[in-house]
């Protein structure tokens, strides 16, 4: 398998892109190698600038669940275009696509489209603390929500951990009123309520979808909410990637929860950017032009997003596809468990909906802190030897594989295949 366009290609970006990427991750900065630049994909097929081909198992980090460039999308998208790219106005694409998102979400009255699940979050967590007039937020490490200054902070495991910036460019003050936490450890939360009487919120991905599809433990995410409750703070669940994922709606319902205000993103614009926020009625009027807190976005519910986003919803609930999800998601799962063991590789493997994720450790993985135990240089070796024969990977060990509906047991031996040949390539190489 030839890269050489792809190289050619990464070359010539360093002169005018930042590492020749607009996003770190494509950097393939922990896999080792250039990044890959991709030409086309349609269904479940991704193909690079070389003309390699692979089963799509990043699926543009999710949105992609119908598979890429299903017909009802592009048709939407291309009826849209036709009427215009933006308007700068209100258009009624976004009141359709505003009943879709509410009726799948319960005590989700009323809905805010923005641009990003990074500006979704953002605006979220200003909402939570306008509405209980407090500052402080508690997130948890491991989890990301977008590159806003508040919530990049790094943290170690210690429940006692102070809150440092974990970029350059963020200064401390810009992470004073957030706090660390430790998933599935409530006692870590209910400490920092010991310690402060000025928390606004809690926010969580119910599903670790950045460390790794970390799943919550012995109904931790109930017991959270229950405790929020008593203290009169909300929960804001970040369901940017697990949006529409493991259901018609939120993983929150699976887990049995209901957020004080959800985050959306990914799925709800089809491949398109978009970002969303929302809650009940209570909450959502405090957002301007109804209430005092300020949020804005020229693009906000752009109508081709719009059309992207109603199209793959509309679909997405016909075929209603979360049962083939759990049955392929299965499979995959027992693939990579059992050729691990035939070539004697310690491997954990997370999975909920149609995200999972495996680790190279030996350890269960509940947590950021157990996460990392994964050796990242046994995944460097398995990440490329995939590649070389035709799955295409997050190129980290701590980013969720997604599948899509469009997957076909044809797909499935072709992950197979290339699962047997890169486990075996890491056995040989440690």
């Amino acid at each position: 398998m030839s890269f050489i366009k792809s190289q050619k290609l990464y070359k010539k970006g360093l002169k005018n892109l930042v590492g020749a990427v607009n996003s770190p991750v494509r950097a393939f900065s922990s896999v080792g190698g250039n990044p890959l630049f991709i030409k086309k994909a349609k269904g479940t097929k991704i193909t690079d600038v070389d003309g390699n081909e692979y089963v799509d198992l990043v699926l543009s980090y999710g949105p992609m669940i119908l598979g890429h460039r299903h017909k009802k999308v592009q048709k939407g998208v291309d009826k849209a275009l036709k009427n215009g790219y933006s308007f700068g106005a209100s258009t009624e694409a976004e009141i359709k696509l505003a009943k879709i998102v509410c009726d799948a979400f319960p005590e989700m009255d009323k809905v805010r489209f923005v641009n990003s699940g990074t500006e979704a979050v953002l605006s979220g967590i200003r909402l939570a603390r306008a509405f209980t007039g407090k500052d402080k937020i508690i997130k948890f490490s491991g989890c990301y929500h977008g590159h806003q200054d508040a919530l990049l902070v790094a943290a170690g495991s210690g429940l006692a951990t102070l809150s440092l910036p974990g970029s350059k460019g963020v200064p401390e003050g810009a992470v004073k009123n957030t706090l660390i936490a430790e998933y599935n450890n409530l006692e870590s939360v209910k400490k920092h309520f010991e310690e402060h009487d000025d928390i606004a919120g809690v926010i969580i991905e119910p599903i670790g979808g950045n460390m790794g599809v970390v799943i919550p433990q012995n109904n931790f995410l109930k017991d959270l909410k229950e405790f929020l409750e008593t203290k009169g703070a909300l929960l804001i669940a970040d369901e940017v990637m697990t949006g529409f994922r493991s259901k018609f709606g939120g993983a929150q319902e699976l887990l049995g929860v209901t957020a004080d205000i959800t985050c959306l993103g990914k799925v709800i614009g089809g491949g398109f950017p978009v970002g969303a926020y929302g809650a009940r009625n209570e909450i959502m009027e405090n957002v301007a032009p109804l209430g005092g807190m300020y949020q804005a976005g020229t693009l906000s519910g752009n109508p081709i997003a719009m059309a992207g986003g109603i199209a793959t919803l509309t679909e997405l609930k016909k075929q209603n596809p979360y049962k083939k999800f759990e049955e392929v998601g299965a499979i995959i799962e027992v693939i990579l468990l059992e050729t691990a063991k035939k070539y004697n590789v310690d491997l954990t493997v997370n999975r909920f909906g149609s995200m999972l994720n495996p680790f190279f450790t030996k350890t269960k993985v509940t947590n950021f802190e157990e996460a990392q135990t994964s050796d990242t240089e046994k995944f460097g070796v398995f990440f490329w030897e995939m590649i070389k024969n035709g799955v295409f990977l997050p190129p980290s060990q701590f980013e969720a594989w997604f599948l899509s509906s469009a997957l076909k047991d044809k797909d499935i031996k072709i992950i197979a295949n290339a699962t047997d040949k890169a486990m075996k390539k890491v056995a040989v190489s440690f």
